[in-house]
């Protein structure tokens, strides 16, 4: 959909609801923060903590034994970006190469969607892959993990997630106005993604050095203050790199895709949340952390 028709579809619906819920989670958690101790302790929020949390954010819960039955690695992250490479290359091949006609019902419309995307779909394709496909890479063979955990619902929404995403591009892709197709609009996109990935990639090299000697080698599994880099402004720079990354996407494709913006507007909220969860726990861990930080958008949140 893009920004000279508003009526949502159902997709725009489903991604407005996942942005709403959770700045609804963010808002909750921090509201939470200054309730007494005895209310904080109470089944309700636990399960609600449980549900947000994931890593190093969820080690010090204390949960009831029966959830813990529903905790599945963090590790685990490397099959979202298994999955997004090839769902997306399968959309890619499936739309582009086979001539086909994709119907796609959950538009506005109920139109079609031509089997010979806009170029900047197809670049938009493109570019999750390569994303995902850095992502997996860094979970494989970079980052460091420990034991931390995630829920089964965090792990299955994962997979559903990527996905949906790779629907959606599909979804985006209508004829917009001449200014929406744009070149230089396009071409700021990918440059800002070419700058993201490596904001993320840096700081998730700085990460997993937390962890490792000077010999490459592991030596700890525990968490250290992360410095260097955008760490110096922010307790998660990966998470703002990730909300960029979306941003250049919605520049890929024109500009003027409104439901590429409610993606990314869900993915705000979402890296809101997370990146907040994770500088309360250094903010509470370490007494000497930076006041000057900020949770994941430089002087801003």
């Amino acid at each position: 959909m893009t920004w000279t028709s508003l009526s949502l579809s159902l997709i725009d619906t489903c991604w407005f609801f996942l942005a709403l819920c959770f700045l609804v989670a963010f808002s909750v958690h921090k509201a939470s923060a200054q309730l007494p101790g005895e209310y904080r302790k109470s089944s309700l929020l636990t399960l609600f903590q449980d549900l947000i949390r994931y890593g190093k954010t969820k080690q010090k819960l204390h949960r009831a034994q029966w959830l813990r039955v529903f905790d599945v690695p963090k590790r685990w992250f490397w099959h979202f970006y298994a999955i997004s490479i090839c769902w997306n290359i399968f959309l890619l091949l499936f739309s582009s190469l086979l001539g086909v006609f994709i119907s796609c019902p959950i538009l506005a419309d109920g139109g079609l969607l031509s089997a010979a995307p806009q170029l900047s779909t197809v670049l938009v394709q493109l570019l999750l892959c390569v994303h995902s496909l850095r992502r997996l890479l860094e979970c494989l063979f970079v980052s460091v993990f420990s034991d931390g955990a995630m829920h089964l619902v965090q792990y299955l929404f994962g997979l559903g997630y990527y996905i949906v995403l790779g629907l959606t591009v599909l979804c985006s892709d209508r004829p917009g106005t001449l200014l929406s197709r744009s070149d230089w609009i396009c071409a700021a996109g990918f440059a800002l993604f070419i700058a993201a990935s490596l904001l993320q990639h840096q700081s998730i090299v700085l990460l997993a050095g937390l962890r490792k000697g000077k010999s490459g080698q592991v030596e700890t599994l525990a968490h250290r203050v992360p410095e260097g880099g955008w760490f110096e402004l922010v307790s998660c720079p990966h998470y703002f790199a990730e909300l960029l990354i979306y941003v250049s996407l919605g520049f890929a494709l024109g500009g003027f895709s409104f439901t590429w913006w409610l993606v990314v507007l869900y993915v705000l909220f979402n890296q809101a949340l997370a990146g907040q969860l994770c500088h309360d726990l250094y903010v509470s861990k370490y007494e000497s952390y930076p006041k000057h930080r900020r949770a994941f958008i430089p002087f801003v949140l």
